[in-house]
């Protein structure tokens, strides 16, 4: 991969980890009254991007192409559809509110950028279920580190990373409606693989142009 690419991507990550930084901040001296708020501890969907574009830089290709392909799909799919409900954007400080926004705006750049970078990467052909594997892999295992923070830090206060904590009901919509019929718990595995489904389409439909970019 280029290096101006890397640069471009270690730039956001640190530019991301500075503004979460100043949000932490916010959250717990000016709006909690210095009691740190463990539901806005950052490992969310949203917050992994942040961590993959600083290791970026320090990784093997291979791994590169897995973390660019988390960024384009998983990233991607989690900056957008945090647009379909705003309500836990929204902050009593209003720069706060102003911050939420504009990160999920560079999360959907971020993940544009990386599907441009590895349709131009040339990388080696493998099949598109072989290709998204390793970033699902990814997803997955950040899903298991989300519960063990969930388990852990429930005893110090409202911890649900990755909404996904056994110890709250399904919120997102529609899977809320799901874990009413289901349980909660399948409601949970329910999510889980419909966001897999959601970033594999996302995947084939930037394949799908690799492929086209190729022919041509």
């Amino acid at each position: 991969m280029m290096k101006k690419n890397i640069r471009f991507f270690f730039a956001c990550g640190t530019i991301m980890l500075l503004s979460e930084i100043w949000k932490q901040y916010c959250i717990t001296f000016l709006i909690n009254e210095h009691a740190y708020d463990w539901w806005h501890f950052p490992f969310q969907l949203c917050s992994v991007p942040m961590y993959l574009c600083l290791l970026l830089p320090f990784v093997p290709e291979d791994i590169q192409e897995i973390f660019l392909t988390f960024l384009m799909t998983f990233g991607m799919m989690g900056g957008i559809f945090t647009f379909f409900d705003t309500s836990g954007m929204h902050y009593p400080y209003a720069p706060l509110t102003a911050h939420s926004y504009l990160w999920h705006v560079l999360l959907v750049i971020i993940g544009a950028i990386a599907g441009i970078c590895l349709n131009k990467s040339g990388c080696s052909p493998k099949s598109p279920l072989r290709k998204f594997s390793g970033s699902a892999c990814c997803y997955l295992i950040c899903c298991a580190i989300a519960t063990v923070f969930n388990i852990i830090f429930h005893p110090y206060g409202d911890i649900n990373m990755f909404y996904i904590s056994p110890y709250y009901a399904m919120g997102q919509k529609v899977f809320r409606k799901i874990a009413l019929l289901c349980g909660n718990t399948a409601g949970i595995f329910i999510y889980i693989a419909a966001s897999l489904a959601g970033a594999y389409m996302i995947f084939l439909i930037w394949n799908k142009g690799r492929s086209t970019e190729n022919q041509h």
